[in-house]
């Protein structure tokens, strides 16, 4: 699971870009309980969704024209440099190269093989999230992609993650978790682009942990937002069900199972 021990390769941050912030913020604000800290010139304007005064999520105004509404996962290394290079290496491409963030710490926009965007956090000041594995945090996340196997080499190589395949109905699910790591910090799951037909494109999906899947669900449809896939129980997981805000921008939410009935890794 996630974790704030931050280890190299694990998600640290998550952040979403929409035209009009007050939009998302009004419905973040009513599935998660987040308050919208407008962010300074110093920093070009971004914000940050709070939860109790703790960091939820990251957020930032950006014209349709600039980029499509969505949510970004950010992984963390020692080097953003020379990630940007290993990523290169390994058939991704730089989006925009390394730059510091005051003395926050130093990030770079990249995407994989398959084109999907994330970018990755050299910390400073500033080691991640506050907010994770409780109602409002993030915990877990998916990449959909069209070539599991290509996902995993690209991604081991990169930053070393490690697999584990866990069998269900129907098939096999590819968990990752970070190379000092074990099953037990298991933070994702590598998903085949065609087992979901409603899914279009290549993507990383956040999953925002909620106490009421079924009330979160009703709630989003109330709010200017849509269900993309209706709640869905998985013995031993829980209850989820995947979302997009008002913008657009995907994300899900997962209400897990309780802890003497969830699945061991």
């Amino acid at each position: 699971m996630l974790s704030t021990r931050f280890a190299v390769g694990a998600p640290v941050w998550a952040d979403m870009c929409a035209p009009d912030l007050g939009t998302v913020s009004d419905f973040y604000r009513e599935l998660f309980g987040w308050e919208l800290q407008q962010g300074g010139p110093e920093v070009g304007g971004y914000s940050q969704f709070q939860l109790s005064g703790r960091t939820a999520a990251g957020a930032m105004a950006m014209a349709v024209d600039e980029a499509p509404p969505a949510w970004t996962l950010y992984f963390r290394t020692v080097d953003a440099d020379a990630t940007v290079k290993s990523v290169e290496q390994a058939g991704g491409r730089s989006l925009f190269e390394a730059a510091d963030v005051l003395d926050l710490g130093r990030m770079a926009g990249l995407a994989d093989v398959a084109g999907v965007p994330f970018s990755v956090w050299q910390q400073g000041r500033l080691e991640g999230l506050d907010v994770l594995n409780e109602p409002g945090g993030l915990v877990w996340s998916e990449l959909y992609t069209p070539d599991v196997s290509a996902a995993t080499s690209f991604y081991g190589s990169v930053f070393g993650w490690q697999t584990t395949e866990m069998a269900f109905p129907g098939g096999t699910y590819t968990m990752v978790h970070p190379a000092d790591g074990t099953p037990d910090d298991m933070f994702g799951g590598i998903v085949p682009l065609d087992s979901d037909p409603s899914e279009e494109g290549a993507y990383w999906l956040p999953y925002f942990q909620v106490a009421d899947c079924d009330d979160t669900v009703a709630k989003a449809g109330r709010t200017g937002g849509s269900v993309r896939m209706a709640t869905v129980e998985m013995a031993g997981v829980g209850r989820f069900a995947k979302l997009a805000d008002p913008a657009g921008a995907r994300f899900a939410v997962l209400q897990p199972a309780p802890p003497g009935e969830q699945m061991e890794s």
